[in-house]
């Protein structure tokens, strides 16, 4: 598996979900517009997907959690998607995808962008 990328074959398929979507929206939506097409778009490609999971958050050694996040998917139970409705995604982007990515204890993720004239993405992975 030298040089494979983890979970390929998940992240081609909600990508191009992605890609289809911003086809036929375009850009200049909401991001929960967005999110309810690419919910139709991945059970169009066969995708498991749960959306809007809330997950603790805890700090240290605290046995309560001190607050709740929740990501946009979890798709096959394996990548988080995380969607941006904005015009440039910026390093806070990023840093959110990346600690939902921590809190959800997941290895890769997508950080998808429907707000620039062209769709935007960043594979990520701990």
């Amino acid at each position: 598996m030298s040089g494979e990328l983890k979970y390929k074959d998940i992240t081609e398929k909600i990508i191009g979900a992605s890609f289809e979507v911003h086809k036929f929206l375009g850009n200049g939506f909401q991001e929960v517009i967005y999110q309810r097409a690419l919910a139709y778009e991945m059970s169009q490609a066969g995708l498991d997907f749960n959306r809007e999971i809330e997950q603790d958050i805890f700090y240290k050694d605290l046995d309560e959690p001190i607050g709740t996040r929740r990501a946009d998917f979890v798709v096959e139970g394996k990548v988080l998607v995380e969607l941006k409705a904005i015009i440039l995604l910026e390093d806070v982007h990023l840093a959110q995808a990346l600690n939902y990515l921590k809190a959800y204890k997941l290895e890769v993720g997508l950080l998808i962008n429907f707000g620039s004239k062209s769709l935007t993405f960043k594979r990520l992975v701990l």
